[in-house]
């Protein structure tokens, strides 16, 4: 029997993020969906909304692990298709990048860096652009742990991996 479970591609961020890193947010939702990936997010503003939208206007299918037990306060966004309410708070970090195959993280703030630090210790594959670095105290990134320069590299990096 083939399988018909869909790759599941993490995008993280932040509520508040700058109209570029909203624009590439959008544009890595896209490509996921036009590559038959989910988007998972947190289901807030920002990064998480523009990566939604990209993606369900592309025709491909979103979800969200959210902090909240009820709809409000802006969870979920308006380009959320399956809203998973956790009342879990920060908590439902784990359950964001645990889900992904691959994390895209896209600026942010400490919640960003929570997931990065997640997604990393699961040996789940971190692309970051404008967001976090991290460092071993020893030296070097983590093997999972690339870093992008410019928008157009990463976009180019998971048009390759998605195909």
């Amino acid at each position: 029997m083939k399988s018909i479970r869909m790759q599941v591609l993490g995008v993280l961020g932040g509520n508040i993020a700058t109209a570029e890193e909203e624009a590439v947010a959008e544009a890595v939702g896209a490509m996921a969906a036009r590559c038959d990936w989910a988007v998972l997010t947190g289901g807030g503003s920002g990064v998480m909304s523009a990566a939604s939208r990209g993606a369900v206007e592309a025709g491909g299918l979103t979800l969200a692990i959210l902090p909240t037990a009820f709809p409000g306060g802006g969870y979920p966004n308006p380009w959320v298709h399956l809203p998973v309410f956790t009342g879990a708070g920060n908590a439902r970090n784990a359950f964001n990048v645990l889900s992904a195959c691959l994390c895209v993280a896209i600026g942010g703030g400490t919640g960003t860096l929570s997931e990065i630090a997640l997604a990393l210790k699961n040996s789940i594959p971190v692309w970051c652009w404008r967001s976090w670095g991290i460092e071993a105290p020893t030296g070097g990134s983590p093997e999972d742990l690339r870093i992008f320069d410019s928008a157009d590299e990463l976009l180019d990096a998971l048009e390759d991996l998605m195909a």
